[in-house]
């Protein structure tokens, strides 16, 4: 953990930056995978899964038998706490339901937006270290509500051939259509071009691996389109002198214990909270089952004492956290200065872990500093607003002269006679 005391403003940018690799072989690799499964569909895939994942696969698709089998593999006290998640995040998405209204830009001119979803979607759901079952609510969830007609999972298999329970179990009440036992760089090719068992899918969600963040970019660009870009998670955390030392130190590290190459920033105001809160964060790490994976990303991840809160927030901003705790007195104020984030959590009681599991927001986030720009996966994300517009013969009185005038001013006659062609009919002088 690097220590940075009252960084000039000059220092910022290598505060923010994130850890950067050499991806030059890894994107080799990827796009030989990805050609490899574009031509010989099932036989390639069962291949890689055979060399990557150690599964010896007949079929790829989960049969209704393995779905009841994992409900019996799930206690109930997992399921229920999988159906309180679903519930929050079901009731979350269903407020953000677009209602559209018919709008005159001009009398006869009416223009009006209709939300539709996007009717074949894939999810990818990672199944290594740790099986995300919780991201399969994350995103089935709102494609449900939104009305996908499709809803494809991958997800990797163990060297049986067979599924985490949970993943199975929250996915049934989910409502995803249909389950296949793919991982890696495979999986988003099968689901990028579709294979003999994998429907061909227009929009590819979910959180991966180097390669599977590769594998999503590279068949992005002329395939399928993804949620977003993504790299390594991380969390920022602002505190000041009232912040809980111990609150912090665990949010830390449930941040770090994601994978070697997380990141976690904290900013705060007090000298004497950053030295508790690092004394804290290493009698915490102890007893990490995970210890050896959070130290690695500790590695990547810095303190920073600055002297304001008005700094702590414009240094904040500037990293564009995934994650963003604002454990501070004043958060509420301090929230309405955020610019930059993918979800923001407020005050000493609301850690990441909850809206990484039952707050009912979404934990599909911009990570990488993608938060300039990108949002978190929301409801619109599995839709498409089509545009409509109707036009009377008074509407055509009212715009038709001026399509005329700037379709000629572009040299675009075409244009400018359907305009033409329908004033005459209607003895509109032009």
């Amino acid at each position: 953990m690097k220590i940075y005391r009252f960084p000039k403003k000059e220092q910022w940018a290598e505060i923010v930056e994130r850890p950067r690799l050499d991806l030059t072989k890894l994107n080799e690799t990827v796009s030989a995978v990805l050609a490899d499964i574009r031509q010989r569909g099932d036989e390639a895939v069962k291949e890689y899964e055979l060399k990557f994942d150690k599964a010896a696969l007949t079929g790829l698709a989960v049969t209704e038998q393995e779905m009841d089998e994992a409900e019996t593999l799930v206690s109930n006290e997992l399921r229920d706490a999988i159906i309180l998640a679903h519930h929050n995040i079901k009731v979350f998405h269903i407020s953000q339901r677009f209602v559209g209204q018919k709008v005159k830009t001009q009398e006869g001119v009416t223009c009006w937006q209709k939300s539709v979803a996007i009717e074949r979607v894939g999810l990818y759901i990672p199944g290594g270290t740790a099986p995300l079952f919780s991201t399969v609510l994350m995103l089935a969830t709102p494609a449900k509500i939104a009305g996908c007609k499709e809803i494809v999972l991958c997800t990797p298999p163990n060297s049986e051939g067979k599924v985490n329970p949970a993943i199975l179990v929250a996915a049934r009440i989910a409502g995803v259509s249909k389950i296949y036992k793919i991982g890696g760089v495979q999986a988003i090719g099968a689901m990028a071009y579709g294979t003999q068992s994998v429907p061909k899918v227009f929009k590819i969600f979910g959180p991966g691996n180097q390669y599977v963040m590769a594998a999503k970019q590279h068949v992005s660009l002329d395939d399928v389109a993804i949620d977003m870009p993504a790299g390594p998670s991380e969390v920022c955390v602002l505190a000041d002198e009232t912040a809980n030392v111990e609150f912090v130190a665990a949010d830390l590290l449930s941040q770090a214990e994601h994978g070697i190459d997380s990141q976690v920033l904290l900013i705060t105001t007090s000298e004497q909270k950053l030295q508790e809160i690092q004394a804290e964060t290493n009698r915490q790490l102890e007893l990490l089952p995970r210890k050896d994976i959070a130290v690695q990303a500790l590695d990547n991840s810095r303190y920073v004492l600055v002297s304001t809160a008005d700094e702590m927030m414009a240094l904040s901003n500037a990293y564009a956290p995934e994650h963003l705790i604002l454990q501070v007195k004043n958060y509420e104020q301090m929230a309405e200065q955020v610019v930059n984030a993918g979800s923001v959590f407020l005050g000493p009681y609301a850690c990441e872990s909850a809206g990484d599991y039952a707050s009912g927001t979404n934990h599909t986030l911009p990570t990488h500093g993608y938060a300039t720009a990108y949002n978190g996966v929301n409801l619109d994300s599995y839709c498409r607003k089509i545009t409509f517009q109707h036009l009377t013969p008074e509407g055509i009185g009212h715009i038709g002269r001026a399509v005329e005038l700037m379709a000629g001013a572009e040299q675009l006659d075409a244009h400018k006679n359907a305009m033409t062609v329908r004033m005459k009919s209607l003895n509109i002088e032009h």
